[in-house]
């Protein structure tokens, strides 16, 4: 392998990505995804979509994930700061319900891989940030699941400087917890 190195954590599938950096007085070069290393390293999938995001200082996005189309992503942040989060929703899992978080950032130049049947959602610590993720299968607007950000039952930690303002679309505003998410599933 050697191009990446690979940590995991206690909600198994999780894996976060730092990439060699290779750098001089021009600046720098990384390869941001190899097939073969990702598949060396357990994560032998096909995204067949990009996605890139710009947000600002405070803006809260999540907890979100597709309900009948489940996607796995590998997520990076390309220019400022995000706390990124992934929470298990995979039925009959010892970590059903729990959490991982880690930060990203353009400087740490790290990702994180989240597995199908995860929720995800990232606040932006920085001025800005500008975010891009592969995804296993397409987007279906008619699909959208998401459960509150702020669900006691879950508990993030999110780190929310004093003094922050949080920004959320209406429809993060909106969406209920663990347990109504669990009760409703189809």
């Amino acid at each position: 392998m050697g191009k990446i190195t690979v940590e995991t954590c206690h909600i198994e599938g999780l894996k976060v990505i730092t990439p060699t950096v290779f750098g001089d007085n021009r600046g720098y070069f990384m390869e941001t995804y190899n097939y073969n290393d990702y598949k060396e390293a357990g994560i032998d999938q096909v995204f067949v979509q990009d996605n890139q995001s710009a947000s600002k200082k405070g803006v809260l996005r999540g907890l979100h994930f597709q309900i009948h189309y489940p996607q796995d992503k590998l997520v990076r942040v390309l220019q400022g700061e995000v706390f990124d989060v992934a929470v298990d929703l995979r039925e009959g899992s010892p970590t059903y319900g729990q959490w991982y978080g880690v930060l990203l950032s353009g400087e740490n130049k790290k990702q994180f891989f989240i597995p199908k049947h995860f929720a995800h959602g990232f606040l932006v610590l920085s001025e800005y940030a500008e975010f891009a993720y592969k995804c296993t299968d397409f987007y279906h607007p008619n699909d959208e699941g998401g459960i509150a950000w702020n669900d006691p039952d879950i508990g993030v930690s999110w780190p929310i400087p004093e003094g922050m303002e949080l920004i959320l679309s209406d429809k993060d505003q909106k969406w209920g917890g663990l347990k109504e998410y669990t009760g409703n599933r189809t």
